[in-house]
């Protein structure tokens, strides 16, 4: 069994992507947006242009989204994706670009069971936890 993470994003899942293709590192396996698919009749004609379905690589994990079409989005409350590292200076400069303009719920540090651990919203409402192990650690947060 594989379990992927499925984002639903509020009309900017392409520009998401693109920003987590450069902070993450990640590759951008395919953007589907609704125009010219048997679903572009279920969204608005100005929403021809939003994502159907997309999918990305971050490191091993393949992460997929779209846009929620309109009256149907809702801001993810009670999960987070979370990024699990080795290096702390790597850690650091993810969880700097993943926080930069959404919202810090606690700044990156080191914790009692990690090198590096940082908690934010990004700008476009997903939550991210960054978790770098510590030398000699067994398993993630």
């Amino acid at each position: 069994m594989i379990v992927n993470p499925y984002l639903m994003f509020n009309g900017n899942c392409a520009e998401a992507f693109k920003f987590y293709e450069k902070a993450l590192g990640a590759k951008i396996e395919a953007i589907m947006p609704f125009e010219g698919s048997p679903a572009s009749s279920t969204v608005p004609a100005d929403w021809s242009d939003k994502v159907l379905h997309a999918s990305m690589l971050v490191g091993e994990t393949r992460v997929m989204a779209s846009d929620a079409p309109p009256g149907h989005y809702a801001q993810p409350q009670g999960i987070s994706v979370s990024l699990s590292l080795q290096d702390p200076a790597k850690g650091e400069e993810i969880f700097n670009a993943l926080s930069e303009n959404g919202q810090v719920q606690m700044p990156y540090q080191p914790t009692f069971w990690a090198a590096g651990f940082g908690m934010c919203v990004d700008r476009f409402g997903i939550p991210w936890m960054v978790n770098v192990e510590q030398a000699g650690a067994h398993g993630s947060a």
